[in-house]
């Protein structure tokens, strides 16, 4: 690539389009340098898309140290049904360390999860962004109206990036509604995480993640005891960023 990328052009020419569509112009953009973040619930659909794309896809994976055994076994069983390399980044012990030291597992519940996930999750998912181009996300308009309902398709990624490095983001899945994804899923039979079965939607940490009730939004089983509409992990801050 050696022509600069005209961001919102192609955000708003490619808003109407499908996700293989997208896809295709991250990979005829970007190449071996895009890689693919599952996050071991339904972004098994985004890896699906990517594969058939270009089967040498780099897909990554955050392993927080507190994900259910599930979620886990459902990382492996996707691992082998694509036969590609998940990469797997996992919290730097000496920032992990003392806050658990400190505080114990659950500090969380009392002073809220920006600290846990910001070790946890953000560092690791820091560290290997600066090592990217671009990368891809399963976002979902409709998982969080408080914070995800203006994604774009592609933008430059305004909580990685840093002033001599600019992070292309695609989220290819953004104009995808829940149904839309679980048709997906069940017409080509993909593998997907078991917790689903037992009332599970939108999944994340053990501790952090619980069922919700019918008619419930999925984010509502996320950091229950917070606020809603600020439901990011920071994983995805620019939603937060853009919104205020």
């Amino acid at each position: 690539m050696s022509q600069p990328i005209d961001v919102a052009e192609l955000a708003a020419s490619y808003a109407g389009k499908s996700p293989q569509d997208i896809l295709k112009l991250a990979f005829d953009l970007f190449g071996d340098d895009l890689w693919i973040s599952f996050s071991g619930a339904e972004d098994v659909v985004l890896v699906d898309m990517a594969w058939k794309l270009n089967k040498n896809v780099k897909v990554f994976s955050l392993d927080t140290g507190r994900l259910h055994s599930e979620t886990y076994r459902f990382i492996e069983q996707v691992r082998e049904h694509y036969g590609i390399p998940i990469e797997i980044m996992t919290p730097d012990p000496a920032l992990l360390q003392p806050m658990v030291n400190e505080k114990g597992l659950f500090s969380f519940y009392r002073d809220g999860h920006g600290e846990c996930c910001g070790i946890r999750k953000i560092e690791p998912l820091r560290r290997k962004l600066s090592t990217v181009r671009a990368w891809a996300t399963g976002q979902r308009r409709d998982q969080s109206p408080g914070t995800r309902s203006q994604v774009a398709v592609l933008e430059i990624d305004s909580a990685f990036s840093t002033p001599s490095h600019s992070l292309y983001k695609f989220n290819p899945l953004a104009q995808m509604s829940s149904e839309e994804v679980w048709g997906y899923i069940r017409m080509l039979e993909l593998p997907y995480n078991s917790l689903h079965e037992r009332g599970f939607i939108s999944i994340g940490c053990e501790p952090c993640t619980r069922p919700v009730l019918p008619n419930q939004h999925e984010r509502e089983g996320r950091w229950w005891w917070e606020e809603s509409t600020q439901k990011e992990c920071g994983l995805h801050a620019g939603n937060l960023i853009a919104k205020n």
